[in-house]
């Protein structure tokens, strides 16, 4: 019993950190209790191979009645000739895809890990256990945006079967219809991983990749879009049948159904109210990143207005480092974290700092309350102040905005639950 109470223990202070914390990280965000309530429920107890209407085991009829209704929801909100809502992670979601869509030996384009190229784009991951040929897709750190010129001559010089668009630090859209025509003249497939702005595509801001010309989306489902951990796939009806077959049976034999559920009802959250989130998430990104920039620290592309999506990147050099500011940063229960930017080469020794507004958003903040924010990071890592005023700043702050927003029920985010 020892061994389960430390268990216990180490959950309660987790929720009691983030019950108290500032998080910031891009990559996470809370669900409605509504979706929690669903994640505890039989659901997570049971497998349903197959598809909806021809599985392979019994006692799935309410099952394919939430499937169904996932699906057909998420094609009305990203307006989606079809659907794949199996994956079990953005991760598993590009493992489908590439698996589906290219052969060993073929050629792809993606970002670089230091440009924003998530770790799945890269040789180390899924391109590389494929077999295929990796090309970098060209990029101007000055916009901290693809390089279109550069990318057009680029497509046409080596030819890749697939090109792979989205980014991990991904501040601004990504020119999808600029590169179509050369696209479209070396048969290249257009890929776009959404994990980290699929949130702002459903609320109408960002970009619509599906509508501008990319013929398959990969997401996650818990960054921008407030769901649980888990991924689908957006794609052309052409395309359905190969996507399928690569999911189930290539790459997820029972997916995770109590996070179907609660992929449903989140869809429906987004539905109602997904336009006015991501437009709240894009003014508080904006307005930490102009506090923070007046505040005297160097975020990149201040001749942009900074970004067009929930991330902040910030160039922390002159503090010691991306590495040594975020763990500073935490002492104080402000979470970020480090991150390489496009003139670096050591991922454990980067030198930016990545900050994300959209769970802060989710719980209720505004463009004021990041300013404040910005002011305690200022007095934290320029002013110097001792950590434990900072951080007894950050939790007051905090004690303000503990509840859901933007879903139907309102209730609270950090809820500490009965575990013992």
């Amino acid at each position: 019993m020892h061994e389960i109470e430390e268990i216990m223990e180490a959950v309660e202070q987790h929720q009691e950190l983030y019950k108290n914390a500032l998080p910031l990280i891009a990559s996470e965000n809370v669900t409605s209790e509504k979706v929690r309530i669903l994640l505890a429920s039989d659901l997570s107890h049971r497998y349903a191979e197959g598809e909806v209407g021809a599985r392979f085991y019994q006692g799935c009829k309410y099952i394919d009645a939430i499937e169904g209704s996932a699906i057909r929801w998420a094609r009305e909100l990203f307006r989606a000739e079809h659907v794949n809502v199996k994956p079990v992670s953005g991760v598993n979601a590009n493992i489908a895809t590439l698996f589906a869509l290219t052969s060993p030996g073929d050629r792809m384009m993606a970002l670089s890990v230091p440009d924003g190229g998530h770790i799945s784009h890269s040789a180390y991951s899924v391109p590389g256990l494929r077999g295929l040929k990796l090309e970098r897709i060209p990029f101007d750190p000055k916009e901290m945006n693809i390089d279109i010129d550069q990318m057009e001559r680029a497509i046409r010089e080596t030819k890749p079967k697939l090109i792979l668009l989205g980014a991990s630090l991904f501040l601004f859209p990504h020119p999808i219809q600029e590169m179509l025509v050369a696209a479209d003249e070396v048969d290249a497939t257009l890929v776009y991983d959404a994990s980290h702005v699929l949130g702002l595509i459903a609320g109408n801001k960002f970009q619509d990749p599906l509508g501008e010309g990319a013929d398959v989306v990969t997401s996650s489902t818990h960054k921008t879009f407030p769901g649980p951990q888990g991924a689908l796939i957006l794609c052309k009806e052409a395309l359905s049948d190969r996507i399928d077959k690569a999911v189930f049976p290539g790459t997820v034999s029972n997916h995770h159904l109590h996070h179907i559920a609660g992929l449903a009802v989140t869809l429906q959250e987004m539905i109602h109210f997904g336009e006015a989130y991501a437009a709240q998430i894009q003014s508080n990104a904006k307005a930490l990143a102009q506090a923070l920039y007046e505040a005297g620290f160097n975020v990149l592309c201040e001749h942009k207005g900074f970004t067009e999506s929930h991330q902040i990147a910030i160039d922390v050099r002159d503090l010691g480092g991306g590495d040594r500011v975020a763990k500073r940063l935490e002492e104080a229960y402000i979470i970020t974290n480090k991150n390489m930017l496009p003139f670096d080469n050591e991922p454990d020794k980067p030198s930016g700092i990545r900050l994300g507004v959209q769970e802060l958003t989710r719980t209720g903040m505004k463009e004021s309350e990041m300013i404040e924010i910005a002011s305690l990071i200022r007095r934290l890592l320029i002013e110097e102040e001792p950590v434990i005023k900072v951080k007894n700043d950050v939790k007051a702050l905090k004690n303000n905005f503990l509840n859901v927003h933007y879903s139907f029920d309102g209730g609270p985010a950090y809820r500490n639950p009965a575990l013992r």
